[in-house]
C-alpha cells in the first residue's frame, strides 16, 4: 500500500439528500481517508471505489490522476440531468494531514 506522503490528491463525494451512487476509478491507487464513516462504501480494487452516499462527505486519498466519475441518482439518472446526484471536488496536491488529538 503506498504512503500517505505518495497519495497527495483528494476526491470528496459530498451527498445531497437522495440516496445515489457512484465509482471513481484512478490511474493510481485510492483508499478512503476515514474508514470508519464509510460503511457502505465498497473498494473494488486499489485502482477504483464504487458506493453509495445520501448525505455527509465521503473522501478518498489517491495518486495519479482521476480517470473517471459516474454517478447516478436513486432511480439511475447520470449526473448532467439529475440535480439530484452528489456533488464531486477534486484536489491535487493536499499533503497529508496529523491529528493532533
Amino acid at each position: 500500500m503506498p504512503s500517505e506522503r505518495t497519495m497527495t490528491n483528494i476526491v470528496t463525494v459530498i451527498g445531497r439528500g437522495v440516496p445515489s451512487n457512484y465509482e471513481i476509478s484512478v490511474d493510481g491507487d485510492i483508499e478512503p481517508v476515514e474508514a470508519d464513516s464509510l460503511e457502505k462504501t465498497t473498494v473494488v480494487s486499489e485502482h477504483a471505489v464504487e458506493g453509495t452516499i445520501e448525505t455527509g462527505v465521503q473522501r478518498f486519498r489517491f495518486s495519479g490522476e482521476l480517470a473517471n466519475v459516474h454517478v447516478l441518482d436513486w432511480n439511475g439518472t447520470a449526473a448532467s440531468e439529475s440535480p439530484s446526484t452528489p456533488e464531486i471536488h477534486i484536489d491535487y496536491g493536499v499533503p497529508g494531514r496529523k491529528n493532533n488529538s
